[in-house]
């Protein structure tokens, strides 16, 4: 594909659908079933995912067996990602084959090919929902996509624990870690220097008025977790490898591609570090390699698996 005249940010989480299938660590996976199978609780398995997006890990929870009986509470801080999911779950779900009871303000229903899933949609900021005391300590399972590396874990870790029952699990998933990778080389030396500075950006990023990133969250979990409390049951690499096979890239991953090409161009515009010029030639050959097909993509992170006590 050509690249895009606008970019949107529903599109890039529906574009990376596929990234995240392929990259997400199977073992580790296989890992949360069977710590699933453990819990014992009555009624449903209650799940809270913090920064849902679009709700493409809810599908995963039907897709790929997490429970058969669920109550699943998709939380994100935009209101727009919380929309999407109301009108992208219900027509996914009957595409599977599955069953929608009911489609109320904020709820859905499945049912169908053996699980009973009801899907409630919060549109708020996870800093708001911990601060009601009623939801500490309520849930069984804790799922965070794509999500640590976007806040300050040494700070915001302890409460976000907290909402889980006493023994919840927590699977914590495409954790960045510190790698970005571009190929083919363009300029060995500008290219480690974008890498550096646009890593720094993650480091010094504020939210809201608050510390929110770190480019080497994924390594800085195990030693955060355990001061926490918590403990890792199972933790493997969960790499985007992005590359364009016989039949060009798969899915709408060309537009992924563009997007983080995109977001690397904004967010190190201006920097008095890099010649203007030579910045925006760097990104205007990145999109091209995008629409030859030639670019490699490969960003490290890591899943984790865990319990609190």
């Amino acid at each position: 594909m050509r690249q895009p005249e606008e970019y949107s940010f529903i599109r890039y989480l529906s574009a990376k659908k596929t990234v995240d299938d392929r990259s997400l660590n199977k073992s580790v996976w296989e890992s949360l079933i069977r710590e699933v199978s453990t819990i014992s609780h009555d009624g449903p398995l209650q799940i809270l995912e913090i920064g849902a997006g679009i709700g493409t890990m809810v599908e995963r929870a039907l897709d790929w067996g997490l429970a058969s009986q669920a109550v699943y509470t998709a939380l994100d801080s935009e209101s727009e990602n919380i929309a999407e999911v109301a009108v992208r779950i219900p027509s996914w779900a009957r595409a599977r084959g599955h069953s929608v009871i009911s489609e109320t303000s904020g709820q859905i229903h499945i049912q169908g090919q053996g699980k009973d899933l009801l899907l409630k949609l919060e549109a708020q900021d996870i800093v708001g929902f911990m601060g009601n005391p009623s939801q500490e300590g309520q849930w069984d399972l804790l799922i965070a996509n794509a999500f640590l590396d976007l806040i300050d874990i040494r700070s915001a870790l302890p409460d976000i624990l907290d909402l889980l029952r006493p023994g919840g699990i927590f699977y914590f998933t495409i954790t960045f870690d510190g790698s970005t990778i571009f190929q083919p080389e363009i300029d060995k030396e500008l290219d480690a220097t974008i890498e550096a500075l646009y890593h720094e950006t993650m480091d010094r990023r504020i939210i809201r008025g608050r510390s929110s990133g770190d480019s080497r969250t994924g390594r800085h979990f195990f030693a955060e977790a355990r001061s926490a409390g918590a403990q890792i049951l199972d933790s493997g690499s969960s790499d985007w490898v992005v590359f364009a096979g016989p039949n060009g890239y798969p899915a709408d991953e060309a537009f992924f591609l563009h997007f983080i090409i995109h977001t690397v161009g904004s967010a190190l515009a201006g920097r008095p570090e890099l010649d203007p010029e030579r910045f925006s030639a760097w990104i205007q050959e990145r999109h091209a390699q995008v629409d030859r097909g030639r670019l490699v993509y490969i960003a490290h992170q890591l899943d984790f698996l865990g319990r609190v006590p």
